[in-house]
């Protein structure tokens, strides 16, 4: 039986307003887990992303599922709309090869292995913050001396989200929410990195 439309649009005004809540309650802190206020939070990777671009270094972004569909977005958008040398380490060939001969847990880690170099950004996207091998690529990249920044949502003691020099948590406890929150969060940096003040108008 389909749903009256008043029943559909309670439901959603519900979930828009339940998503914009979340959104607004995103917790950023430091690598000292020291809580950071948003707009300082967000001025910080812009001057992150800044000085990697300026120094020449790069961009990596990494996740799975539906976080992987953001970090090859992203990739994308800072190459050609930002000029910012940027890439996401999900070619299908890359990440069963290396599942298959040196185990999933590193089909992150081995790539940033072979290309990163100290002073690149790395851009980790996990809804859960649980993931091995999101878990196993922070760790290289901090060896590697790369600025680590990492997205989360779901539980708040979750590992990744202690994993960055900057990290931006989402107070959900579904995909949906985390990950629709996730992209937003992806493109207001990226936005406010190029200067745009007329987005969504």
């Amino acid at each position: 039986m389909l749903n009256r439309p008043e029943t559909t649009m309670s439901y959603f005004s519900d979930y828009a307003t339940t998503l914009f809540s979340r959104l607004q309650s995103v917790v950023a802190t430091d690598e000292r887990e020291k809580v950071l206020e948003i707009q300082a939070a967000f001025d910080r990777w812009r001057h992150l992303t800044t000085a990697a671009h300026d120094g020449g270094h790069a961009h990596y972004f990494i996740g799975n599922g539906a976080s992987a569909t953001m970090a090859s977005h992203m990739a994308l958008d800072c190459a050609k709309n930002a000029g910012i040398r940027a890439l996401a380490f999900n070619d299908p060939a890359s990440l069963t090869a290396l599942g298959n001969d040196v185990g999933f847990d590193r089909c992150f880690a081995e790539p940033l292995r072979w290309h990163a170099r100290a002073g690149d950004l790395l851009v980790a996207i996990s809804s859960s913050g649980r993931s091995r091998n999101i878990l196993v690529a922070l760790e290289a990249a901090r060896t590697i001396g790369c600025n680590v920044v990492t997205l989360t949502g779901m539980g708040e003691d979750n590992p990744a989200r202690k994993g960055g020099g900057l990290n931006f948590y989402i107070p959900a406890k579904t995909y949906g929410a985390v990950e629709c929150a996730h992209q937003i969060l992806l493109h207001y940096w990226l936005d406010q990195y190029m200067g745009l003040e007329e987005w969504g108008r």
